[in-house]
């Protein structure tokens, strides 16, 4: 066989690389929300479940491997919903926190009952999971130097739902008939302008890193990658998210510091005071620009933060509401996916409103009012596995194979953030994105210390 069928052979894209890129794809046009009733949450999971079969019957397993810690965890963070699933008997079950105010309105024989108070609520976040599921199988037999493409990708759609939220800022009612959309919201392609200015986010973090991939610093990359930053940023501007303007600014900032030396040695040509002045250059352009969005008033985020005051923030005002409800339910936890139903059991006349509090906006308070201590058990472990990994691949030398890691870790960070004040990783989406970067993170610690045992050795 000659020289050059062999390098073409190399070049062939693999079927997990076919798979991960079609299922990111799916999921920019049919995963951009939480609610379980839309038309994408079946388009998603059905697709998710073709191609865990497709893996696993198809696909051919890599040497790198996926460090087992991330497999026990997804088992782990699966098997909650489906263990508060399994009907329990009626002593048992009035026994739970919280359950008084059910078994009252039944009057005769209890019935046997599941732990969940609302189990299709339950079921639905066991049905989900399929999503991340099927990311981290399929990821985990995708090559390390296949990475660069799937970054390329992630850039694509990233850019696709910007374009349509630029379309929708021009006052085009565009709407994406695969979730729900909201008239006049900056959106994109998801139906929640918080979890769509996250996805941005992470565009801005990825874009630095896909320009120097594998050593490559062509002259058009890192323009290129400055242009598709500035270009996210000030779409999250536009997109009203208050939120996006923090995670926007830390993904863009983490962006650059993670290729840093490859910015430096591009402009080892030029005099100190001459990178100093393009930085101060660049800083201004942006600022400018940042500026003239604020004027023409397009900066809907900035906007909403001015505007803002705690007393008009539900988010604020039920938080008292929902740390009583914790109180309620611990230590076994309400039933994932419950909050909806259960806060309007608790919530008092003065929050009442036209519109309905679906979420806890603080993922963190909302996994503990529904999984109790098991699901903080769950949360510390994941936790400390992000943790001990990002130690891991933040100590090495940056190269080919920290580097993965770093990006992974760091987008890792921009979820947690985003977390705080809002439920992003309910959104298949951004389930799939936050599953890819434990990828990226496990498979680069796991290959981080298997060099260091070499070189030990």
């Amino acid at each position: 066989m000659s020289t050059r069928h062999r390098s073409v052979r190399r070049a062939r894209p693999s079927l997990s690389f076919g798979l991960l890129s079609t299922l990111l794809v799916v999921l920019c046009l049919a995963g951009g929300a939480s609610r379980p009733d839309v038309l994408g949450q079946s388009v998603v999971r059905a697709i998710s479940a073709l191609a865990i079969i497709a893996t696993i019957v198809f696909a051919q397993r890599t040497q790198e491997d996926t460090p087992r810690a991330l497999f026990y965890l997804l088992a782990g963070i699966v098997a909650l919903p489906l263990l508060q699933l399994v009907p329990l008997p009626p002593e048992l079950w009035q026994a739970l926190p919280g359950r008084g105010v059910f078994s009252a309105a039944v009057t005769g024989a209890q019935p046997w009952r599941p732990m969940a108070i609302e189990p299709a609520a339950a079921l639905n976040a066991a049905g989900s999971l399929i999503v991340p599921s099927a990311i981290v199988i399929v990821a985990a037999g995708v090559a390390r130097s296949e990475w660069e493409r799937i970054l390329a990708v992630i850039l694509i759609i990233a850019g696709v739902s910007a374009l349509v939220a630029l379309l929708q800022v021009s006052g085009n009612p565009v709407g994406n008939p695969l979730v729900n959309f909201t008239s006049g919201a900056v959106s994109g392609l998801f139906a929640n302008r918080n979890h769509f200015a996250l996805f941005l986010a992470l565009g801005c973090l990825v874009a630095p890193v896909w320009a120097v991939q594998n050593g490559d610093q062509a002259s058009w990359r890192m323009p290129f990658a400055a242009g598709v930053m500035l270009f996210f940023f000030l779409v999250i501007l536009a997109s009203g998210s208050r939120a996006g303007i923090l995670t926007g600014f830390l993904g863009s900032v983490i962006g650059v510091a993670l290729i840093r030396r490859e910015i430096r040695h591009a402009l080892r040509w030029m005099p100190r005071w001459g990178v100093m002045g393009v930085g101060v250059g660049v800083v201004a352009f942006i600022a400018v620009l940042v500026w003239l969005s604020i004027a023409s008033d397009r900066a809907a985020s900035v906007n909403r933060v001015i505007a803002m005051t705690s007393s008009e923030d539900m988010r604020t005002r039920a938080f008292p509401v929902v740390m009583q409800m914790i109180g309620t339910y611990l230590p076994i936890g309400s039933g994932m996916g419950s909050f909806d139903a259960l806060f309007r059991l608790h919530e008092p006349f003065s929050l009442l409103k036209p519109t309905y509090f679906n979420h806890a906006h603080n993922d963190f308070v909302e996994v503990v009012l529904d999984g109790g201590i098991p699901a903080i058990a769950l949360l510390l472990a994941a936790l400390g596995w992000w943790v001990a990994a990002s130690l891991r691949v933040w100590r090495a030398r940056p190269s080919s194979v920290s580097n993965p890691g770093r990006l992974g870790s760091s987008s890792l960070l921009l979820i947690l953030i985003a977390s705080l004040f809002d439920y992003p990783a309910r959104t298949p989406m951004i389930m799939a994105m936050t599953a890819l970067a434990a990828v990226w993170l496990g498979k680069s610690a796991y290959a981080v210390a298997l060099k260091s045992r070499s070189e030990a050795a």
